[in-house]
């Protein structure tokens, strides 16, 4: 029987734009519009994109479950201000990956945003350790990236523009609650916007009809972020990845360290801990293949161009449209020097890839 597909709240309007639907996450999703993945890719690092991310789930605790959700992220919670954001991850006993999030503190709750794909396991985790867990229901998810990001959004609400990167706030649009973020997953400027989903229409209609501002399908955000070294979990994270492997560990937050304030008591801790003091076995790498054909994701690597064991294995790939060709992130073993050549295997043929420094394009975050 095939998977009955949960449909977004704008669903009607990205077909009327020309969407070109994908499953996703469990999802109908745009994965793209009449002008193509490139030209969404280019448009959204030159001007404004306009991103439908309500598949991605949304989650609010009491401000006083700050410890005990501290008890669950290798993230300093307790102390995060009023108005301002963080970027953390659930971890299991063994040190993975459970899923990655965003933590935000507001005047009156903590507000999450976790993955799509395992908003209903990271619920119950939640619900398992603490009290007051409030899904929120009824309101739609928007991201408007790029350098024109700015420019368009404070049109409609002059206040964004005092946002600083990370920045949360809670700002009106036609008597709709809005609930900002200066943040993204694209490497660039730009915001994300939870509304309810009644006014999710008027609201992106409103946008898309400024010269600056197009429609951003799922095959453009997946390129954005990677240009970005921005890790995708499933690929780049799982619970088989630590944090550290995944050069992760500046997200572990200072007073989470070994020599903080209140060290460990995350789960895994012993692990990670151990990791960011003496090392990890694997690292997460960028790759430049050589040529034009891309190593997508699977690709078994390899140190030699014939013979001997793999030493990892490509976690994200595809072409990189502002970088001008392939580009990849990978897993492999850290005894593999630090620049030296490896090889994908792609079609039973082995491929040079460079490995290089991430992001593959610079971040233009406004600090």
């Amino acid at each position: 029987m095939a998977e009955e597909l949960n449909r977004l709240p704008l669903h009607a309007l990205h077909a009327e734009l020309g969407g070109k639907f994908v499953p996703f996450a469990g999802y109908e999703m745009a994965v793209q519009y009449a002008d193509g993945v490139m030209a969404e890719h280019l448009w959204c690092r030159e001007k404004a994109g306009l991103f439908d991310v309500s598949h991605m789930g949304q989650v609010l605790l009491p401000p006083h479950q700050a410890q005990a959700l501290e008890a669950l992220v290798p993230v300093d919670v307790l102390d995060l201000e009023v108005g301002r954001q963080r970027y953390g991850f659930f971890t299991n006993d063994d040190g993975g990956i459970l899923d990655d999030l965003m933590i935000a503190r507001r005047d009156a709750d903590l507000f999450l945003v976790v993955n799509a794909a395992c908003k209903a396991a990271d619920i119950a985790h939640l619900r398992a350790h603490l009290g007051g867990v409030q899904p929120v229901e009824g309101r739609a998810l928007l991201a408007l990236q790029g350098p024109l990001a700015e420019a368009a959004l404070t049109r409609m609400v002059p206040d964004a523009a005092a946002m600083r990167f990370m920045d949360v706030a809670v700002m009106t649009w036609q008597g709709a609650e809005l609930w900002l973020s200066r943040s993204g997953y694209t490497g660039e400027d730009g915001f994300e916007i939870s509304l309810p989903a009644e006014n999710a229409e008027a609201f992106a209609r409103a946008l898309l009809e400024m010269e600056e501002v197009a429609p951003i399908g799922l095959g453009a955000r997946d390129s954005l972020r990677l240009e970005a070294g921005l890790p995708l979990y499933g690929q780049d994270l799982s619970p088989g990845i630590s944090p550290i492997e995944a050069r992760l560990g500046w997200a572990v937050s200072k007073a989470r360290r070994a020599d903080g304030a209140r060290a460990g008591g995350f789960p895994g801790a012993p692990r990670i801990l151990a990791e960011m003091a003496g090392g990890a076995l694997r690292k997460r790498v960028g790759l430049r293949p050589e040529g034009r054909a891309p190593m997508r994701a699977g690709v078994p690597l390899f140190a030699d161009a014939e013979g001997g064991p793999g030493i990892g294995v490509v976690t994200s790939g595809g072409f990189g449209p502002s970088v001008g060709g392939p580009i990849a992130m990978g897993l492999i073993d850290s005894a593999v020097p630090d620049g030296a050549m490896v090889y994908g295997e792609v079609r039973g043929k082995r491929l040079p890839a460079a490995q290089v420094a991430i992001p593959f394009y610079k971040k233009t975050y406004k600090r």
